[in-house]
């Protein structure tokens, strides 16, 4: 199995730079840097403990964040690497001022690039984040008998019945890891399963929070056009078809509303133009976040934010937000940065990838379920008539989000020092 794996990985990295190039027409990869992907290295290694760690995208980086800004007081420690996949992770990491963190892109997975990887950074120990299992930079890893862990771990039912069908090749790769920081009781029995050790279940980090301080402010035209509409809500991280889902609600409000905006910021914006096209279908007028002209135009119905990093900018002027991957078969995204803002967060039926964080918030009725247009736009409704606090539960989330991350420090820690 480990050998028709790295023939499919040499296949793809033979052809790697077409895929790039498609990416980069695509707007998705930065073609200044795209060149990480494939073993190119273009940051300079500092002398001394290096540790790294990897994460996907926005959502793990996000994670990791505030448990970098905690080893960048360490002494011992004199440079962090943080991977990721993503060009908006890249552009999310730009925002932070770290002094001891650089970003790189993690390379493909194969075996010659990973041994070319490790021997440039060497690190002291190493950290994957949530669900990024790559098995050739793992066994590279212990070859040099590196420490490795997984942190903030989350396997859903899915990813452990793909896993569970090659049950003889999972357990040669999840056996590698030193220790694993379960985020849920579902993923730390999974792990199990799969043939991890020394699991713990800690909690989500994506709980805890950052100690830097964004302003989160608009440009004047942005902040002038806001300050001019009523916020119905705010669509995030929505998905195909979610968008005209918010589209109809505004729809729905609009006659009670007439002065309202609805803000949307789809997971992935370089299908914004397209989206634009499909809600202006419905006869609503889109604005474009990138467009300084139509931000001029006071019957606007639609924002459609098109830019990278900003979501918490908005989530700071809504009080209602619609989570997007929850009306499809995604499995949810996470709510927990829309509930540290205070607002409420409605969500349709599929969020399994984060069920135990929407029982959290179902619980403290600061999420509801919505199963169609219909309730969506009650509870819309309901919740811009009556004004909503939720000060003390946003209290309680940061509470929970301080214990997660220092049992987290705590444990990581040991494979540090």
């Amino acid at each position: 199995m480990f050998t028709i794996y790295r023939v499919l990985i040499n296949f793809i990295l033979l052809i790697s730079p077409v895929i790039l190039i498609y990416r980069i027409l695509k707007k998705k990869e930065d073609y200044k840097r795209c060149l990480e992907k494939i073993g190119f290295i273009n940051k300079k290694r500092n002398r001394g403990k290096l540790i790294w760690f990897h994460g996907s995208s926005v959502g793990e980086i996000l994670s990791v964040i505030p448990l970098i800004e905690i080893l960048e007081k360490k002494k011992n420690i004199k440079q962090i690497l943080l991977t990721s996949n993503t060009l908006s992770s890249a552009n999310v990491f730009n925002k932070f001022k770290l002094k001891k963190t650089i970003h790189q892109f993690c390379p493909i997975d194969s075996n010659l690039v990973a041994k070319k990887f490790l021997n440039y950074w060497k690190p002291s120990s190493a950290f994957f984040i949530e669900s990024e299992i790559w098995p050739n930079l793992i066994f590279n890893i212990k070859e040099k008998k590196i420490p490795l862990g997984l942190i903030n771990a989350r396997i859903t039912n899915r990813s452990f019945k793909k896993w569970n069908k090659i049950s003889f090749f999972s357990k040669y790769v999840f056996n590698k890891f030193d220790f694993c920081l379960a985020q849920n009781s579902e993923t730390k029995n999974y792990l199990k399963k799969l043939g991890a050790s020394n699991i713990k279940k800690i909690g989500n980090l994506k709980f805890s929070e950052t100690s830097f301080k964004n302003t989160y402010s608009f440009e004047k035209d942005t902040k002038e056009l806001l300050n001019k509409k009523k916020i119905l809500f705010a669509g995030i991280s929505t998905h195909s078809s979610e968008e005209i889902f918010c589209a109809n609600i505004h729809l729905k409000l609009k006659k009670k509303y007439p002065n309202g905006i609805t803000i949307i910021i789809p997971r992935h914006i370089h299908r914004s133009n397209q989206i634009k096209d499909e809600i202006e279908e419905l006869g609503l007028n889109v604005c474009l976040h990138s467009s300084k002209k139509n931000k001029l135009n006071k019957n606007i119905d639609i924002y459609l934010v098109d830019t990278f990093g900003e979501t918490k900018s908005f989530i700071k002027v809504c009080k209602i937000v619609f989570l997007g991957g929850s009306l499809i078969k995604h499995g949810g995204q996470n709510p927990l940065e829309a509930a540290r803002f205070g607002c409420k967060v409605i969500h349709g039926p599929n969020i399994g990838n984060f069920s135990e964080v929407y029982n959290l918030l179902n619980k403290n009725k600061i999420s509801l379920k919505i199963n169609n247009l219909n309730s969506a736009k009650k509870i819309i409704d309901q919740n811009l008539v009556n004004k909503f606090s939720s000060k003390q539960i946003i209290n309680k989330l940061n509470t929970i989000g301080k214990k997660v991350l220092n049992k987290n420090k705590y444990e990581i820690i040991k494979y540090i020092e």
